[in-house]
Parts: C-alpha cells; structure tokens; sequence
C-alpha cells in the first residue's frame, strides 16, 4: 500500500507487488531550484576533506521535504494533502519557505530522495525504521476496518467477531492485519491488494474503497491516517472502525515521525522541539483531515480538541 505508515511500518513484512508500468522519476519542485541544490553542492565542498559533519547537508535558506507527487491523502505536488500543510506548518515555525523532491513512495524512494541530499525531511515515517533517523513521534494512529455504514457489519469492532466468517474483506498483501485476518480464519475469501506500488500509476487505498462501495468486497481493512480521510472526503456510505481491541501481535498502531539522514542531530532536535511545542496545531490539521489519532498504547481514541 503507498501509505506511509503501511507502506513503512510494515515494509518488514513480504508482499507480491507489480512491476510499475513506467520508471519513477525524481523531481524537484521548482520552489527548490537550483539555487538549494547549488547551496548544498557548496556546502559538500566546504567541508570536504576531513571530518565534515552530516548536519551540514541540511539547508538553513529552505525546509527541502521528500514526499510523493501522487499521493493523496498525504502529499501531492499540488500541495492538497495533510502532510503537505504539516510541512507548510514546520517552515513557517522556522521561517523557511518549503521546497519539496518528488518521487514515489515505493522501492528507492529513501535512497534517492534523502540519501542523496537532494532534501533534509520525510514527512510521515514510521517510528524505528533503519533507513532513516527518526524525530519523536507527532502522531499514533492505528489500522481500521471501513464497513457500508448502514451494513450488518457497521458494528463490528474486532477481527475475531463471528459476523466476519464467510465476508470478503479486502487487505493489502504482507500488512499487519493479514496475519490477524489469517489467525480469524478470514483468509481464505480475502481480496488482496499491492503494498509497494507507484501511485501515479496504481492506488490500493483508493481501489479497496470504491470495491466496498460496489459491493465487490464486504469490508476492507486500511490504515487509519489514509481510510479516514479517503472516507470523509469521498465514501459518505462508509463507515472507518479503529480497531483499538486487537491485542495479539503483530501490533496494529504505528507511531508516526520526521525521518532525517542518520547522524544529524541537531537537525532532529530541532525539528523535536518544533513538534513538542506546536502539537495542537499538528492534532488540529490531522483530525481535520480525518485522521483518527489514538493514544501511545494504540488503546483509545484521543479527544478532538473543542
């Protein structure tokens, strides 16, 4: 699935994937230029022999952010998705103007996005992955079961619950819920859907959504910060559970942070203290977006602000 927190918090985990249909390419957004990839190239050179320090590759005239052009809820290169005015909302904080790089978020995306310099932060990350630095987590959110709102499933909230025996639910092949689905006995009739894709090209969420609506599928199982505003935006008819009462492993809520490049630290600090004293402006953007945000324990829904 291209969303960053199934896509990378479960990129642990094996799944059949197809071949894009066409090659990514890496973009850089015209509000970067060359004038930050001159700026970084000067700053390489500066401190080249010796022992330079990896804090020097990240800009201080722009906030450079990785993101996918293609994909919405998250980011696009329109700027519409909720980790796109995250990023508005960090550079503001540091009086940066934003400039982003764009690739798909499937194979490559870390290695020739922020390991290459080409930027300095990936929005959405989930927590403990090698391939990045982690900052402290600014969101918990948990994966969902999105059910017709007026179905006989509308008040299931549990994988194990014998009103799922018999249904065709849709999962993304190698996430988390497939082992609980497969634990449930609820494999056998399951759709399943790409986890590693190019969503110029492919989009699961948005392909397991508009099933469930036709009646193609009975339910769909979907990681929160992509099924509610997917649903809230378009799919009136449906209804997003959090499942907050699986407590066998694998564990179904992620927390989410800012990956940098390993090594920089001050970077990471700063962009630490930026979340901890801006946390109800983030709260406030994610639960507009409809994103269902829970507490650390992944055990309860957290309040929306009044």
């Amino acid at each position: 699935m291209s969303c960053p927190a199934a896509a990378r918090a479960s990129a642990r985990t094996r799944a059949t994937i197809s071949a894009p249909r066409r090659r990514p390419a890496l973009v850089s957004s015209p509000r970067a230029g060359p004038a930050a990839l001159a700026a970084g190239l000067a700053l390489l050179l500066a401190g080249a022999p010796g022992q330079a320090q990896v804090t020097d590759l990240v800009s201080t005239s722009q906030f450079r952010v990785c993101a996918d052009p293609a994909n919405l809820p998250m980011s696009d290169d329109s700027g519409a998705g909720y980790e796109n005015r995250l990023a508005e909302l960090f550079a503001d904080r540091l009086g940066l103007p934003v400039s982003y790089t764009w690739f798909p978020m499937a194979t490559g995306f870390v290695r020739n996005t922020l390991r290459a310099n080409r930027c300095d932060v990936i929005i959405g990350y989930a927590q403990g992955h090698e391939l990045v630095q982690n900052t402290n987590h600014y969101m918990t959110s948990v994966y969902t079961l999105v059910v017709p709102a007026d179905g006989p499933l509308a008040e299931v909230e549990t994988l194990g619950d014998p009103r799922l025996q018999g249904r065709r639910i849709g999962v993304v092949a190698g996430s988390p819920p497939a082992t609980h689905m497969a634990r449930n006995g609820l494999i056998g009739k399951a759709k399943a859907y790409n986890l590693n894709v190019d969503r110029r090209v492919e989009s699961p969420a948005l392909d397991m959504l508009d099933d469930v609506d036709r009646g193609e599928t009975d339910a769909a199982l979907l990681w929160g910060p992509l099924a509610g505003p997917l649903v809230k935006q378009a799919h009136p008819g449906l209804k997003v559970v959090p499942l907050l009462k699986e407590t066998d492993p694998p564990r179904l809520f992620f927390r989410i942070t800012m990956g940098v490049r390993p090594g920089e630290k001050n970077f990471e600090h700063e962009l630490n203290s930026l979340i901890r004293r801006n946390r109800s402006e983030i709260n406030a953007i994610l639960a507009g977006a409809g994103v269902p945000l829970v507490n650390d324990m992944g055990t309860a829904m957290l309040e929306a602000a009044p």
